[in-house]
């Protein structure tokens, strides 16, 4: 079958030709069109459920909440796991699918229950919702809303600030409403600041001067903040649409509301028995940044499976157009940028792969003592690379440090060089006798035909394991095995077709000299080396032995790492309290920690950012006693010493 391939092309040349730059044009589109992330996305096929109830501790939220919905959602067809966590004020419940579930059906068979959970749950303790559609990976882009002096000196405005509570309100009503409709954004998550609300605060005195039960205080509230349509009446041949304008749209609104009505026809107004203000809802978490105090913060999470480098550059798109519609003295600063990290990966792979291309070409350039056989075989190189890219596109595999910082071009341009360097040898052997080099190059190319499939096939079998792993593991190294076996086979097209073709076109004329000179002095060391080890076989065989036990015995003292390293250009801090901190203490403590490190480590840290707790849309379920610190780090070169 080998051999009829080769003998195909090389009666096909210019078809081949034209498929070959044809594998150019379209690589190159998937190369662009790849998803290029830092690591595998390990994020199993899960649904977040969550259940806000601010007012009910961790044990009435397990017993009232988290159970009724893990309830509910038992018996789901392709489940894996249900997991809960419940916290003070908050129920989070995660239903695990086995691994190839479509997330969107998982997402559907949830939602089917959640009619169940909301009966489960008792009437007034929440509701509950399902997470965004995102991985752990999602966080793509997050940015600070900051306020400073409203306008410039002599401003109307000169002097005023704006509120933790004010920024946060631009954050939800404006910064974040306008990047949710950015293509593949599914949330915005906002974190830290005040949520304003509006806050009714009854006087004890008054409601019992008056008899009156918090309820019907309560039912007042309830009954005046709603509209009601009333159909339409028909006057002079035209309809007019009747309707009762009844929602609250200001605090004086909530202050107009009627309680009650005396027996003289009086109305006890809701101002007369409490204080209607704005307040911040309860919090179960605080931002603070570079030892300044609270932020307020923007978390931009990216829809799963959409490539984040191109997500992240129409965010910022999005932003630059936002900055001039901003309230006066309003600024949105970005301190976290995914590309920032891609790029690193991008840089990183691409010195890998440029290093070891290099290497390869050389070390041909030097075995094979030819330059067009040379760039014949280091051409299969990029070409296999275009066609694993097409592979990874196809299979929805993203590039990454595992994925195509695994591939050996050693491997790659294994059956080139085996089969021009038959080439060579043939054309050595017999070019005196007056055949065309174009034959001699058909007689070389089918000889070794067969041994080069069987070759490169045995290698791409030894990744095919690697596919049954699942879990984190299969996440992990599943796409790097894909990305190696689409490359090995292009390389195996390529050197059963191109290869061929390229060395009929291009090596007219015998090598004067078949072995180089580098390969004659291997030879001239290697041949009595290799007299010595027959004539004293037991040694021989006896060294070999020592070596491998000493070799196992050092394995057992190298380290080991899971993924390759990269310069993230950060550090991620973790910091825990007692379960019994409060948000105002956190927040005090991360302030303090910033303070310090910026002061002892002025000219390696750029800024540093804490998340204390959970924001409202709690897809991380931490406690006020858990701090996520981020220490971003000037370029090195900047560095004050290293």
């Amino acid at each position: 079958m080998a051999a009829k391939l080769v003998a195909w092309s090389l009666d096909n040349r210019f078809l081949v030709v034209v498929m070959g730059l044809l594998l150019v044009v379209v690589g190159v589109q998937h190369m662009l069109r790849l998803p290029v992330d830092a690591v595998p996305d390990v994020t199993n096929v899960q649904v977040q459920v969550l259940t806000k109830a601010p007012a009910l501790a961790p044990l009435e939220v397990e017993r009232l909440i988290t159970f009724p919905v893990e309830a509910a959602m038992a018996g789901l067809p392709d489940i894996e796991e249900i997991r809960s966590v419940s916290k003070f004020g908050l129920s989070a419940v995660t239903v695990v699918f086995v691994e190839g579930t479509d997330i969107y059906r998982a997402r559907q068979l949830v939602q089917e229950r959640m009619g169940e959970a909301r009966e489960g749950i008792p009437e007034g303790y929440g509701t509950p919702e399902m997470g965004p559609i995102a991985t752990g990976l999602g966080e793509i882009y997050q940015f600070e809303v900051r306020g400073e002096p409203a306008c410039a000196p002599g401003g109307p405005d000169t002097d005023a600030c704006y509120s933790p509570m004010e920024l946060r309100t631009i954050l939800d009503w404006f910064v974040a409403y306008q990047l949710k409709s950015v293509p593949g954004v599914v949330e915005v998550n906002t974190f830290g600041g005040e949520l304003k609300t509006y806050e009714v605060a009854p006087e004890p005195a008054a409601l019992q001067a008056h008899k009156l039960p918090l309820g019907e205080l309560f039912e007042a509230l309830e009954r005046n903040n709603r509209n009601a349509g009333g159909a339409y009446l028909v006057r002079n041949r035209e309809q007019v649409v009747i309707r009762g304008e009844g929602l609250i749209a200001s605090l004086q609104d909530i202050g107009d509301v009627v309680v009650r009505t005396g027996a003289e026809g009086t109305p006890l107004y809701v101002r007369d028995i409490a204080e209607v203000r704005f307040a911040p809802m309860v919090r179960q978490g605080v931002v603070t940044r570079d030892g300044r105090g609270e932020a307020v913060v923007g978390i931009v999470m990216m829809l799963m499976g959409e490539n984040s480098r191109v997500v992240v550059d129409r965010v910022k798109e999005k932003i630059e157009a936002l900055r001039g519609s901003l309230p006066p003295g309003v600024t949105i600063d970005t301190f976290y940028d995914r590309t920032d990290l891609v790029r690193r990966t991008i840089r990183t792979v691409q010195i890998n792969l440029l290093e070891g291309g290099l290497l390869v070409v050389a070390v041909l350039l030097l075995m094979l003592g030819n330059l067009r056989g040379g760039l014949i075989v280091a051409s299969a190189i990029p070409l296999s690379m275009l066609f694993a890219f097409i592979g990874m596109v196809r299979a929805g595999v993203s590039g990454n440090l595992m994925s195509l910082g695994a591939i050996d071009f050693g491997l790659i341009v294994d059956g080139s060089v085996v089969m021009v360097e038959n080439v060579f040898r043939l054309m050595s052997k017999k070019g005196s006798e007056g055949r065309r080099p174009a034959d001699l190059v058909r007689e070389a190319s089918a000889e070794v035909a067969r041994p080069v499939a069987f070759a490169v096939g045995i290698i791409i079998i030894v990744y095919i394991p690697i596919l049954t792993l699942t879990g984190v593991e299969g996440k992990m190294f599943r796409p790097m095995a894909l990305t190696v076996m689409f490359a090995l086979a292009g390389s195996l097209i390529l050197a059963l077709t191109l290869v061929p073709v390229l060395a009929s076109l291009f090596i007219r004329k015998p090598p004067k000299h078949h072995e180089t000179w580098v390969v004659r002095q291997f030879r001239r060391l290697y041949r009595p080396v290799l007299d010595y080890a027959l004539k004293h076989r037991a040694g021989t065989v006896g060294i070999a032995a020592l070596l491998f036990a000493s070799g196992l015995g050092l394995s057992t003292t190298m380290g080991a790492e899971f993924i390759p390293k990269l310069g993230e250009g950060a550090i991620a801090l973790q910091v825990w309290r007692l379960p019994s901190v409060s948000v105002d203490e956190a927040a005090r403590q991360s302030t303090t920690l910033e303070e310090v490190l910026l002061r002892e480590f002025p000219e390696e840290i750029d800024t540093i950012v804490s998340k204390t707790g959970r924001p409202e849309i709690a897809t991380d379920p931490m406690g006020v006693e858990m701090s996520d610190v981020f220490v971003m780090l000037q370029p090195r070169e900047e560095w004050l010493y290293e």
